[in-house]
């Protein structure tokens, strides 16, 4: 197929994107409470890190343009730091303890329900529609927590 045809990464639609990080992100817990078995929390850290790092290293001369990096304004890039500082480090480090301390099966999911939180944050700071649907899914996650909680 020529150049201009479709790739995989052009042919991939958000959904699918997700399912594929989803796979990927339920996976690597198992590999961070393994890790964490005879690591303190923040050693953890450091090692997830220079996984990061490694990829960083190894991928981002073929994926990501030099102008691509030069074209980012300086607030987007702030706020982007801050978010990967946010989630990489701060909140890794409250997960990392949380699994070190806790059931893998109850730790992931209630970790992972801050899809609720970035419903309301959606919703009251960027004016995103509310709909019946859309609610159902925040109950249904609410639900999950109380039941991991009380379980």
């Amino acid at each position: 197929m020529d150049s201009t045809g479709p790739t995989l990464y052009k042919l991939m639609t958000s959904f699918y994107w997700a399912g594929l990080a989803a796979l990927i992100w339920g996976f690597v817990p198992l590999l961070e409470k393994l890790g964490l078995a005879k690591a303190s929390a923040l050693a953890g850290l450091f090692y997830r890190s220079l996984g990061v790092l490694l990829g960083l290293v190894l991928l981002l001369p073929f994926m990501v343009k030099p102008s691509e990096i030069k074209s980012v304004g300086a607030k987007p890039m702030v706020l982007l730091i801050l978010a990967g500082f946010m989630a990489s480090i701060l909140g890794q480090i409250c997960f990392y303890n949380a699994l070190k301390s806790g059931d893998i099966s109850r730790i992931v999911p209630i970790s992972g329900s801050y899809p609720f939180l970035t419903f309301l944050i959606g919703i009251i700071i960027l004016g995103e529609a509310w709909t019946p649907v859309k609610f159902v899914g925040v109950i249904l996650i609410v639900a999950g927590i109380w039941i991991l909680k009380i379980g």
